[in-house]
């Protein structure tokens, strides 16, 4: 008797062997920069587009190259093995238009998906607000309809690529009288919409290659057609995108985790203290081991969860917040030890590992605190 063990498929693995070229080759080399100079990784951004890498999950009916969850979430690792900034790019692609993809009209998926698949615009996310972060529902942002227009006031705050994204998906109530969580509504603003601001970039622990700021809205009004949800729908259709994309950010925190082990690696059979490499100490080994351990888990976990995230599966809730959650917390348990490993070095900019250790915290921050997917998880459960 045999049985298929699962395993990723060859096309699987063949792109993960292309995108690591690509990341080691043009990504790589400007990660430190980025992160020194708070400064957008353009060259990362252009190398992605060049090898149709910046948003594959886009379908082809839409001039995309149609990659599925695992492949999609494969790019974001790899990417996010080189450089933690650089990985928001298809990242947030998916995120800023994965609300279209579950919930607008086919005219608006023709008029927006295309411009992303051909890489000549980025779209960012705007669900939170100062107020309103994991209680998404308390949100203040409005839109009242005025004839075939509606007018939009508010401010969303956290807003990850906003400057260099040139569309929004933003979510706002309109209906304030209405049923908490079924009363908002999910639009596509323009970065060139007269009223709409940004604020200046937030300065961060980590992931400073990824601008993060605020938008402003005063009586921004936008055209009917812009809507990228049913009315009172916006809410059920920002939640189901989060059980898609906190996959994405469980595959980052697999990338980042990798990155720092590879680096932990190679550095203790390269450094000797007595006499012999660090790496030939039982106290190091088992170190490794457990990292490595953790590594796989939550590899793992990522990658049934992106099955899952494929094929739609009842159980996504769970799974995308198991494999956030799980993979986020490795990823700050290996990045730490990475640096402990390394003793000194770790802690100095000369080596990747103290920005890794820093990327891998707001992974258990964004797309809901690791405290909410464990209250998501637990209402599954609870049922």
């Amino acid at each position: 008797m045999s049985f298929d063990l699962f395993t990723t498929a060859e096309e699987h693995e063949e792109l993960r062997d292309a995108v690591r070229a690509v990341a080691e080759d043009k990504i790589a080399p400007h990660a430190a920069a980025a992160d020194e100079n708070s400064a957008f990784p353009q060259e990362a951004y252009d190398a992605l587009r060049a090898t149709d890498f910046h948003a594959p999950h886009i379908a082809e009916e839409y001039e995309g190259v149609g990659a599925d969850a695992l492949a999609t979430c494969i790019v974001i690792e790899e990417v996010a093995r080189a450089c933690g900034s650089s990985s928001l790019i298809p990242a947030v692609n998916k995120l800023g238009t994965m609300p279209l993809i579950l919930g607008a009209s086919e005219e608006v998926k023709r008029r927006y998906l295309p411009e992303v698949a051909r890489g000549e615009a980025m779209f960012s996310y705007g669900l939170s607000e100062r107020e309103a972060g994991s209680d998404t529902a308390s949100m203040r942002t409005q839109a009242v309809r005025d004839g075939d227009s509606w007018v939009v006031n508010g401010q969303k705050s956290w807003i990850t690529n906003a400057g260099v994204s040139k569309y929004y998906t933003v979510m706002a109530v309109t209906d304030p009288g209405g049923k908490r969580g079924s009363n908002v509504t999910a639009f596509v603003l323009h970065e060139d919409d007269p009223g709409f601001t940004l604020g200046e970039p937030e300065r961060k622990l980590g992931i400073k290659g990824s601008p993060t700021r605020e938008l402003f809205f005063d009586d921004v009004r936008i055209p009917d057609e812009r809507r990228a949800s049913g009315v009172g729908e916006g809410l059920k259709i920002a939640l189901r995108t989060l059980d898609h994309t906190r996959v994405t950010i469980g595959a980052q925190a697999v990338g980042i985790a990798q990155g720092a082990l590879d680096a932990a690696v190679a550095y203790v059979k390269e450094r000797k203290q007595f006499g012999k490499a660090v790496a030939e100490f039982q106290g190091v080994q088992f170190m490794l081991a457990d990292m490595a351990m953790k590594l796989e888990s939550a590899r793992q976990m990522v990658y049934a969860a992106a099955a899952k995230s494929e094929r739609g599966d009842a159980d996504l809730p769970f799974f995308g917040a198991a494999a956030k959650c799980q993979a986020s917390d490795a990823a700050m348990e290996i990045t730490t030890d990475a640096v402990q490993l390394l003793g000194g070095a770790g802690y100095v900019k000369d080596f990747p590992v103290e920005r890794m250790m820093r990327d891998a915290k707001i992974t258990q921050i964004y797309e809901g605190t690791n405290q909410i997917q464990r209250m998501v998880m637990a209402r599954q459960l609870l049922k």
